[in-house]
């Protein structure tokens, strides 16, 4: 579920997700199976990514004056810092706290995971239920990236093949839904 009341938080979604595609992929690359196809597969997830961060923020740019769901000063713009602060704190200190534990393996999916849970409070800063869904796959992306072996593939590549059709296809959502809306 998509809201398109605010077209230009839509194309800033589009050009967000596909660079976080284009780096989720990236990331994934780290140690994919060892069949060619899959650097192939994550080849294409990131020129899609960096496609639509392409195409969303030049638009994103010339609608910046169109109506956004978050009034500096006001409720959303807090809780958008707030998470924001929350989401960089939990990235750091799990990331210290797997290398400390020698579990270096573990830190793309514990980062998956705090960028899933984040989009659950941001589903209602942005008035974008798609956040929560999105936030929900992600997280169960991170989980089983976890638990699943890591010798056939890294778990980056566990958190990437998961992560960045996700966020590939709910950007590019946003942005087809922004255009139709500006």
């Amino acid at each position: 579920m998509i809201i398109d009341d605010f077209p230009r938080d839509l194309l800033m979604t589009g050009a967000i997700f596909g660079i976080a595609t284009f780096v989720w992929a990236g990331w994934a690359q780290e140690r994919p199976p060892k069949h060619w196809i899959w650097r192939v597969v994550l080849g294409a997830l990131s020129l899609g990514g960096a496609a639509l961060a392409g195409i969303s923020l030049p638009a994103a740019i010339r609608n910046w004056d169109g109506p956004t769901a978050i009034v500096w000063g006001g409720a959303a713009s807090t809780w958008y810092i707030v998470v924001f602060w929350l989401e960089v704190v939990a990235i750091a200190g799990l990331a210290i706290w797997a290398t400390r534990r020698k579990r270096q393996d573990l830190i793309a999916p514990l980062v998956l995971a705090v960028v899933g849970i984040h989009f659950i409070p941001l589903a209602w800063v942005f008035v974008q239920p798609v956040f929560a869904i999105a936030g929900v796959l992600v997280t169960i992306g991170a989980v089983v990236a976890a638990l699943v072996p890591d010798k056939a593939a890294a778990r980056s590549f566990w958190c990437g093949i998961v992560a960045a059709p996700i966020l590939l296809a709910v950007g590019a959502s946003c942005t087809l839904i922004a255009f139709r809306a500006v």
